[in-house]
């Protein structure tokens, strides 16, 4: 009796010094051009465009004309899948995905390599282009493989700007370094203004009176950021419009000590001041407003 075993054998058939074959005029065309950093297509009769170049008609069989188009280089790809594990025979040494890619001008679909960096980064859809090798040979690895356009970039914003603070700011800046509030109160609208000012935007009267408002207040409008900001608690970190008591305009500012899913429109704060030896003419005096755990208050009010 024989085993499987006993009835195996392994065959290699290999050509050690190349298999060369002719490559005929259509797709001695195609590989001429692309080691010249060109891609070309052939015409059908019924003027549809192959890439890669066939000798024949796929559809009807004929033969193809003798017109080449010139096609791409960019292009869609249409259908794809992704090689997490590369093996030794691959183009890349690295995740990318195998692609149908249709070269605008083309009627039919190239398989080739895409270096998307990422999964994510593919779609149907997705615009590429060929990256070429510096030494070329017409071979289709002259092509080392397609990679996305740039479709977006990184820039680096800093402004940097100095701040002259009127006569208005710098009061009301005075009582954020004292640990209270100033407010500016028209004596014709009888609106109470936060931060403090000189002059009415209701009726453009001159505003002489002075007042002090509480550091208590009401949250009117929020939102939750999830950027960070050096001046921000945590990640995510709320700002809102707090309505402070006493006053008709409310001013900006974070909220901090509480989650921000629990932040909500009505709930009660308070400043959280800097110790007063560590405070300036800023508005970084205000590390931010906590809950007081007061009942909410009806905005409508």
């Amino acid at each position: 009796m024989t085993t499987e075993s006993e009835l195996s054998a392994t065959y290699v058939l290999e050509f050690p010094g190349g298999y060369t074959r002719t490559t005929g005029p259509v797709i001695g065309r195609f590989l001429t051009e692309l080691r010249d950093a060109r891609i070309v297509g052939v015409r059908t009769a019924d003027q549809r465009t192959l890439v890669p170049p066939l000798e024949y008609d796929p559809h009807t069989g004929d033969p193809v004309t003798e017109e080449f188009v010139q096609v791409g280089p960019a292009g869609t790809v249409a259908e794809w899948v992704w090689v997490q594990a590369p093996r030794k025979n691959h183009p890349l040494d690295r995740p990318f995905a195998w692609a149908l890619i249709k070269l605008d001008g083309a009627d039919t679909t190239l398989v080739h390599a895409v270096d998307a960096g990422h999964k994510k980064a593919m779609r149907p859809g997705l615009r590429v282009r060929p990256r070429w090798r510096a030494e070329r040979i017409g071979q289709i690895t002259d092509i080392e493989c397609f990679v996305p356009d740039v479709t977006m970039i990184v820039s680096p914003v800093r402004a940097e700007y100095t701040i002259t603070p009127g006569r208005a700011l710098t009061r009301f800046l005075e009582g954020v370094r004292d640990g209270v509030f100033l407010a500016g109160h028209c004596a014709t609208c009888d609106k109470v203004y936060v931060p403090y000012r000189i002059s009415c935007p209701e009726c453009g009267s001159l505003i002489a009176a002075e007042r002090q408002v509480s550091d208590t207040g009401t949250i009117t409008t929020f939102a939750i950021n999830n950027l960070p900001d050096p001046r921000a608690p945590q990640v995510p970190f709320v700002s809102a419009y707090i309505l402070l008591d006493g006053a008709d305009t409310p001013m900006i500012a974070l909220v901090g000590d509480v989650p921000a899913h629990e932040v909500r429109q009505g709930m009660r704060v308070r400043a959280v001041w800097l110790p007063e030896s560590e405070r300036t003419l800023a508005m970084t005096n205000i590390k931010w407003f906590a809950p007081t755990g007061e009942p909410d208050a009806e905005l409508e009010n």
